[in-house]
Formats: C-alpha cells, sequence, structure tokens
C-alpha cells in the first residue's frame, strides 16, 4: 500500500509572485487622479503614542494610563521621548490619548 492520499494532493502547487515594489497588502490604491492625503497632526499623535505603547523598554503599559507610565520610565531612567509627554499634556482629557491600546481588553 502506498502512501495515505491528502486532500491538498488533488490541487497543484502554486508559487505565488513577490508583491510589487512599494506596494503594502492592507492599503486600498488611490482613485485615479487622486493625490494620497497627508496623515493629519492627531493621526501622526496617535501613532507616536500607539509606538510608545508597544515599545517594551518603558515597562508594562497595562492597568496604568501613558501619562503614568511615561512618568514611572522617567523616574526609572529609562528616558522616554519627550513628544510623546508632550502629546499628552495636550491631549488630558482624551481617553484616545490618554489609554493605551490595551485599555479595551481585559486582562
Amino acid at each position: 500500500m502506498g502512501r495515505k492520499r491528502l486532500i491538498t494532493d488533488s490541487y497543484p502547487v502554486v508559487k505565488k509572485r513577490e508583491g510589487l515594489a512599494g506596494h503594502n497588502k492592507g492599503e486600498l490604491a488611490p482613485e485615479l487622479g487622486e493625490e494620497p492625503q497627508p496623515p493629519s497632526e492627531e493621526e501622526v499623535a496617535l501613532e507616536l503614542l500607539r509606538q510608545f505603547d508597544l515599545a517594551w523598554r518603558y515597562g508594562p503599559c497595562t492597568g496604568i494610563t501613558r501619562m503614568q507610565r511615561w512618568h514611572r520610565a522617567e523616574q526609572m531612567g529609562l528616558e522616554p521621548p519627550p513628544e510623546v509627554h508632550q502629546v499628552l499634556k495636550t491631549h488630558l482629557g482624551d481617553p484616545r490619548f490618554q489609554l493605551s491600546l490595551w485599555h479595551l481588553y481585559p486582562l
């Protein structure tokens, strides 16, 4: 008796071509004649804060606000980015800026 047949034996092996240079899979192509819009200041600031959340060198970010995490990192001599502190100070009442990426996920 030969080897057991698998369902994948019925389909040919197809190797995918490398993507086009500069093409990101998750982004939609702009409409013809439309210039891509630069990100707004708010989007740039939120991306900076997301990167801060993902940087483990400043300690864990669950259960505390970004401002608390920034101050803790500063007290420990970890030199958190001053740009993050500036963004947090300018958006004190906005939870999108103050709460970390993980605040919606239960621990």
